[in-house]
């Protein structure tokens, strides 16, 4: 009977961790594909942003800000990291998701230049920030706390599933922009509303990883240091 009990110890703990490596491996799988949909789609919603009849220029213009966003991810990174060793990595993994949403839906509604002027390409520009910093904080974070709810045995297994998501939420973006361009729309719609979509999409798809993160167990490392830490403080 003992034995019978230990194994289903063992099942219900390899389920949790499973479980907890799919909720912090997914998020980083959204935030790819959030991230790299604007370098997917910039062909078709740069003369949007960006005035001049030179498509040359426009795409130009749109390659500084998607930069941008790169510039300021290991902002991201300090900064999550550090809410991470505070408050938790799970509110962390949950803030930085939610503010990948709100950068995606920002670009998903941002007028065009044609009806703002210069608050077009100002607004995408920061959308773009907001991105980078979300997806910087989640890539450290999500490798913390996917490396801290592995077991000792499966631990390079189970952090690899960071760079599969990371390659995976690229891929995703390709597969969105083949179906929208093969498949749904025309290239005349894709240029006038189309290229909103996917950053729809992507926005829907944070929303969800966030409402998943919601019950996703805290690291038992976090916990325990965090005790200790307590600990410290009271003596």
């Amino acid at each position: 009977m003992t034995g019978i009990h230990d194994e289903s110890l063992d099942l219900t703990d390899v389920r949790r961790r499973l479980a907890a490596i799919f909720v912090g491996s997914i998020g980083n799988l959204v935030e790819w594909y959030d991230f790299y949909a604007y370098a997917a789609f910039a062909l078709y919603f740069a003369s949007a942003f960006f005035p001049g009849n030179d498509p040359v220029v426009q795409q130009l213009n749109a390659a500084i800000l998607f930069a941008f966003g790169f510039i300021v991810r290991p902002i991201g990174g300090w900064l999550f990291g550090h809410l991470a060793d505070h408050y938790g990595r799970r509110t962390a993994l949950m803030l930085s998701v939610l503010l990948m949403c709100f950068g995606s839906l920002m670009i998903a509604v941002t007028p065009t230049y044609a009806s703002i002027g210069v608050g077009a390409p100002v607004l995408l520009g920061i959308a773009r920030m907001i991105q980078g910093l979300s997806l910087g904080g989640e890539y450290g974070t999500s490798a913390t706390y996917l490396t801290e709810v592995a077991d000792e045995k499966h631990r390079g297994f189970y952090s690899s599933f960071q760079y599969v998501t990371l390659i995976g939420g690229q891929l995703c973006a390709i597969l969105v922009l083949l179906l929208l361009q093969q498949v749904f729309l025309t290239p005349v719609q894709l240029k006038a509303w189309g290229w909103r979509i996917p950053f729809v999409i992507g926005a829907l798809l944070a929303i969800y990883t966030f409402w998943m993160r919601r019950d996703m167990h805290e690291s038992d490392h976090f916990i325990q240091a965090a005790g200790i830490a307590k600990v410290e403080s009271a003596v």
